[in-house]
């Protein structure tokens, strides 16, 4: 069986619990046994090697490491229990199941605590549902070992499966994970621009993503640094808040021998777990448009007490998005320059590049990156991408450690046209990249020449000073009204603001500008304020002419005609 072939099967189980069951619970079943049965898949080969070490007397301290030795991986099962076993005592499943649960070594353990398991078996038990769901996951056709499911395919069958649970409960799986073929361009970007840091002899890469999802993005870096340097060790680290999608992420990092203890469950930015680790690269999908109220204490105070020696010094944005407040904690953690520098792709929708005038928290933030010149390139995704959405969206290149030719600039990439159609929607996403089109946009990115869909800038080149203009006050016989010194009292009616690009001169610019249009007018220099937006469409913008009006009219003369003959017609 395929890939989908596997999913829809595994998807076929909600037809058992239909009826017992709310549509939006078919997910927080079917997630765990899914998890289940390819931890037990892996683990019955050597099933008793590991019953003979538990008879075996073993001090405390070694008792896990000979137990993960008689595995053959880093994690075991100590109860007499599989998965098949369970069905034939069919009687006693509720507490043979249970005692098999608690016989998976800690993180295991873990994984399924945060599945909500031992409700989700209870449950499943009154509703006679427990032995059915077993027997279903022991199928053939539920092939879920690494054999017939490489870790890639199994990502995609989990986020499948998410995808379809959210739209059967009208949810947003959005934040949950991206694109495989998103994710395969932004780690194609991240490795183009790393230089020989990949391709050194055995280095050790660590990579992260502080809102991991199912880790899927870790995944594709893991797999794609593997085919660049085969002796590189990849070190993955990742937080998430979401239970379900944490235990998916933490039990797929277990099976890829990834170290457990750099899982972590939380609120990034309320509990930043990676407090002191610093990164090569970093890749990462912050939800859009979500408030960050909850938070909002927390990253307040870390502001307030200390600014840039923490994560959130820029500046901080409204409330509705948080977007920005992922890219500082992906920034703060960034590898040092001195140490090789770090390397970001982030997905962001289109608020972050323009939202907020001088002096905001979205225009400081901006300001931050661009003039510390961390932003190296971003890229316009096709519309209709992501699963979730059909909105802009865009990848965002940074890094602290730009070559020459890139310092003091940024790049900016068009892809919007860059797709292809596919075959079958899969919610919102409606076009995918092939091979060739993501090579294409990293050859683009590599070249660092202009063309129609590649824009170089300074990065002054989007900063201006939002510079006030004032006229005076008048009275009512129209003459200027002065303060004692013999000043002009500006007019608060007529107050109004010019926003100056950085590279012109602000009085010329007045002066040609403003005078001959207001002769009265002065400026209020003490109010200046200094702000950064990325207009990105606008430089991409093409201008189609109007078709000629003759043009128009006899269109419009033979539609006419048309519909004339038609009316004629039915009327006989």
């Amino acid at each position: 069986m395929n890939q989908s072939e596997i999913s829809s099967f595994i998807w076929g189980t909600a037809d058992l619990l239909r009826g017992s069951f709310k549509a939006h619970e078919y997910g927080d079943i079917i997630l765990p046994f899914t998890v289940m049965r390819r931890l037990d898949i892996v683990l019955e080969p050597t099933k008793q090697e590991v019953l003979a070490a538990m008879q075996k007397s073993i001090p405390r301290t070694f008792r896990d490491k000979t137990l993960k030795d008689a595995a053959g991986q880093d994690f075991y099962n100590t109860s007499q229990f599989t998965m098949r076993k369970l069905l034939e005592e069919a009687s006693d499943i509720r507490e043979n199941i249970v005692e098999y649960v608690n016989g998976f070594s800690d993180d295991i353990v873990d994984v399924f605590e945060h599945f909500k398991i031992y409700d989700v078996i209870k449950d499943l038990d009154d509703a006679d549902l427990l032995f059915l769901v077993v027997q279903r996951f022991c199928d053939p056709k539920a092939a879920l070992g690494p054999d017939s499911v490489d870790n890639a395919a199994m990502g995609d069958i989990y986020e499948e499966l998410i995808r379809k649970f959210s739209e059967q409960s009208n949810e947003t799986a959005g934040e949950h994970f991206s694109p495989r073929d998103g994710l395969a361009l932004a780690v194609e970007l991240l490795i183009a621009g790393a230089g020989d840091d990949l391709t050194r002899p055995n280095p050790i890469v660590k990579v992260a993503d502080p809102c991991a999802g199912t880790g899927g993005a870790l995944s594709v870096f893991e797999d794609r640094v593997s085919e660049v340097n085969p002796k590189a060790t990849v070190v993955t680290y990742a937080q998430e808040l979401n239970p379900q999608t944490y235990a998916i992420c933490k039990s797929d990092t277990i099976l890829k021998g990834q170290r457990a203890l750099n899982v972590h469950r939380g609120d990034t930015l309320i509990n930043d777990h990676m407090a002191g680790e610093y990164f090569g690269y970093q890749v990462s999908n912050p939800p859009y448009g979500v408030e960050w109220k909850k938070a909002k204490d927390a990253v307040t105070e870390e502001h307030r007490t200390l600014g840039y020696a923490g994560r959130f010094g820029a500046g901080l944005p409204r409330i509705s998005d948080g977007q920005l407040l992922f890219v500082q904690h992906m920034v703060a953690h960034m590898r040092k320059k001195e140490d090789g520098g770090g390397r970001i792709a982030v997905f962001l929708n289109g608020s972050p590049l323009f939202t907020g005038n001088a002096g905001s928290g979205e225009s400081d933030i901006r300001r931050y990156l661009l003039e510390h010149d961390l932003v190296e390139a971003i890229v316009a995704m096709p519309n209709d991408f992501f699963f979730n959405t059909g909105i802009a969206t865009y990848i965002w290149l940074l890094t602290n450690n730009k070559e020459d030719k890139r310092k003091g600039r940024v790049q900016l990439i068009n892809a919007n046209g860059i797709y292809s159609k596919m075959r079958k929607n899969l919610g919102s996403k409606r076009v995918e990249f092939s091979s060739e089109q993501i090579q294409q946009i990293v050859q683009t990115y590599l070249a660092f020449d202009e063309s129609d869909i590649c824009k170089i800038f300074d990065t002054e080149d989007f900063g201006y000073t939002t510079v006030t203009v004032e006229r005076p006050l008048l009275d009512d016989g129209g003459n200027v009204v002065t303060d004692k010194k013999g000043k002009p009292k500006p007019d608060s009616k007529l107050k109004d603001t010019e926003n100056v690009p950085l590279k012109e001169d602000i009085d010329a610019y007045f002066e040609r500008e403003v005078k001959p249009y207001a002769s009265d007018a002065w400026m209020d220099r003490k109010k200046d304020k200094i702000g950064y937006e990325i207009p990105f469409t606008r430089y991409f913008y093409q201008y189609t002419p109007l078709r000629p009006s003759e043009e128009i009219l006899k269109e419009i003369r033979e539609l006419e005609a048309s519909i004339a003959e038609k009316l004629k017609k039915a009327q006989g």
